[in-house]
C-alpha cells in the first residue's frame, strides 16, 4: 500500500540543535529511496507503506546510536485505494485554487 506520512522526529536530552540528527534521519529516507520534502517542522515522505515505516525504525535507531536517551515521533498518515497521489500533485491542486 502507498502511503504519505508527515514525520516530526524530536530528539531529546541532546541540547538545543537537533540539526544533525534530523540531517541523519534525512539520509535514512533517501538511501531507502522514498520521495521527501523536508519543511521547518518536520518532512513529508511517501512510497510504500512497509518502506516508509522501515525507514522511520531506522531513523529511531540511528537517533537513539547518535546518543539522544529519548524521542518523541509525531506522524501523521494518509493513504488512498482509488490512485496513488504524489505530494507535488496535493500542492499544485490547492495552488490552482488561490
Amino acid at each position: 500500500m502507498h502511503v504519505m506520512i508527515d514525520l516530526c522526529v524530536v530528539p531529546l536530552g541532546v541540547g538545543v540543535s537537533v540539526s544533525k540528527y534530523i540531517a541523519e534521519c534525512e539520509k535514512i529516507l533517501n538511501e531507502a529511496g522514498l520521495e521527501t520534502h523536508l519543511h521547518a517542522y518536520g518532512t513529508n515522505v511517501a512510497g510504500d507503506w512497509e518502506d516508509v515505516f522501515t525507514a522511520v525504525r531506522r531513523c529511531h535507531e540511528r537517533v537513539h546510536d547518535l546518543g539522544a536517551p529519548r524521542i518523541t515521533t509525531t506522524i501523521k498518515v494518509g493513504t488512498r485505494t482509488d490512485r496513488v497521489q504524489t505530494m507535488d500533485e496535493k500542492i499544485v491542486s490547492v495552488q490552482q485554487k488561490l
